[in-house]
């Protein structure tokens, strides 16, 4: 399980270190893909393939779903780990994401945010703020 938020430095050629306690999970494959918010998502395989299973299974005929399928599943590349334990993030990845120098990774249970620094405090800052609003909207759901 993913957990914990880091920053890290993305060098010029577009490589980021993931946390080394998050390596072991990834260690028999990683996928990265376009995440929701502006973020990038990086998954193991195994969840990553649970999440296609999904997105492949789901109906066709629905413009929606042909869109969601799309934009999770063509943007998405296998992550390699170099010996330093890092990740190439292509360039359409971090233009889509914002990211340039640094980066916040942050580990959410089954996958992970990759996310441009100045976003993800804005978008903290903002669920913070919300917090109460959003656990009653919860609630309503069964949480």
């Amino acid at each position: 399980m993913f957990l914990g938020e880091y920053s890290h430095t993305i060098d010029d050629k577009g490589r980021m270190a993931v946390p080394a306690k998050f390596r072991n999970t990834l260690q028999s494959g990683a996928v990265v893909t376009r995440g929701l918010d502006n973020c990038l998502f990086l998954f193991s395989k195994e969840e990553w393939r649970k999440l296609a299973d999904q997105i492949a299974g789901a109906p066709i005929n629905k413009a929606n779903t042909r869109a969601f399928g799309r934009f999770m599943l063509a943007g998405a590349m296998e992550a390699e780990f170099d010996r330093q334990g890092r990740i190439l993030l292509p360039e359409y990845l971090r233009q889509y994401a914002n990211l340039r120098k640094q980066a916040i990774v942050a580990g959410l249970y089954n996958r992970i945010e990759i996310w441009e620094e100045g976003a993800w405090k804005k978008y903290s800052k903002a669920t913070e703020k919300n917090s109460g609003r959003i656990a009653e909207g919860l609630g309503e759901l069964g949480m």
